[in-house]
């Protein structure tokens, strides 16, 4: 059990503490994380007619919302966790009835919206190669505190020069994200470490790492979550089909993919068999790569057979002050309680904090790709 949990809000051009008013307004914050793509937020606040807060909103209306940025950071038993660092995207205000208080509904997203705004197709990068144009662009937004964490592809094929210099499509964020999809590489944010400061991360997914607390189900005094609700979709794990086709005679050939490599371990003790292992499919999983590299068409075949190879999946909620921490996506955790089949480690694919006065809540989702439990015990 928890001794205190305490939410800071930052907000502004240059984010800062927030004054009193607006803390006693706050009513309820919800912040969504995903293993890939963009981290979400809302703000709730009720407020009567003379609040402050409507007074604020005109005073900035002429100026966009995305300079209205926000950094939420809870600090459970003396340890910060950063959420969100992200901009106003939209808001929304519902009128109170009879009397009663209206609902001011601020929603966002990570910084990542700020890289969406500027179309820059046509941006030459003569003699760079992938990472070198990724850093390139990240490099632009460091006044937002983003650092760059890029990790070399190790399949690649660059162009020469002489023969063709590459050049962006569409925002930054686009750019950076179909670059990514190149190399069967995921591109996101993650806040942090100290508030104002965000991880932009470009390379391939890992399911590796250090384990959080065990989720424990059914375990009389030591049970630390509300609900665990498990699911076997058989038919999800399919080895998907790769085909290279020779420029020279435009025959093709099959390139087998491996679900399992070192960046996605097996995490459980009986890896199912894909549906397709003993009558594949003829047709690849993509209908743009039989023209790519060999390499690219690995990298992005690897990526795919890793997802598809997560057919065992778990969607639970628990209270942040039973748990004795923030559970955090796109790292390992482990599970007791539900059975040999389904104990052990898990990867966290997405969390949603639901955050009110007095009560801290997650819901979340897991994901591997095997049966039954590759350790002998997880860390309580």
């Amino acid at each position: 059990m928890l001794d205190s949990i305490q939410l800071s809000v930052l907000m502004g051009a240059v984010p800062a503490p927030v004054p009193r008013f607006l803390l006693d307004s706050l009513a309820e914050v919800e912040v969504t994380a995903k293993d890939e793509g963009t981290t979400g937020f809302q703000l709730t606040f009720s407020i009567d007619k003379q609040s402050p807060l409507q007074t604020l909103f005109v005073l900035t209306g002429s100026q966009p919302l995305l300079f209205m940025r926000v950094v939420l950071v809870t600090t459970v038993n003396g340890v910060a966790n950063v959420l969100i660092d992200g901009v106003i995207t939209t808001n929304q205000l519902s009128p109170g009835d009879r009397g009663s208080n209206s609902t001011l509904t601020l929603t966002g997203e990570d910084l990542t919206a700020v890289m969406n705004q500027s179309n820059a197709s046509g941006s030459p990068f003569p003699s760079a190669p992938v990472e070198g144009r990724v850093a390139q662009i990240l490099g632009k937004y460091a006044a937002f505190g983003i650092m760059p964490v890029i990790i070399p592809s190790v399949m690649t094929d660059e162009v020469m020069p002489i023969e063709r210099v590459p050049s962006q499509k569409g925002t930054d964020l686009a750019y950076i994200r179909l670059l990514a999809k190149q190399v069967g590489y995921v591109f996101f944010l993650t806040p942090g470490p100290l508030p104002g400061m965000s991880q932009a991360y470009w390379g391939p997914q890992i399911k590796m790492g250090p384990i959080q607390p065990a989720l424990s189900s059914d375990m009389d005094a030591y049970t630390n979550v509300e609900s665990l609700h498990f699911t076997f979709d058989q038919q999800k794990n399919k080895n998907p089909v790769t085909y290279s086709s020779a420029m020279a005679t435009g025959a093709g050939t099959s390139i087998p993919v491996p679900p399992i490599t070192s960046l996605n371990p097996l995490l459980g003790l009986v890896a199912p068999m894909a549906t397709n292992a003993t009558r594949p499919d003829l047709t690849p999983f993509r209908d743009d790569l039989a023209k790519r590299p060999v390499p690219e068409l690995m990298m992005i075949g690897l990526a795919a057979a890793a997802e598809n190879a997560e057919a065992i999946s778990c969607d639970g909620s628990l209270d942040v002050t039973r748990y004795g921490g923030v559970l955090m996506a796109r790292q390992l955790v482990g599970v007791r309680g539900a059975g040999p089949a389904f104990d052990g480690l898990f990867y966290v694919k997405s969390v949603t904090h639901h955050i009110k006065r007095g009560s801290y809540k997650q819901n979340f989702t897991l994901t591997r790709n095997a049966l039954g439990s590759s350790v002998p015990a997880v860390t309580p």
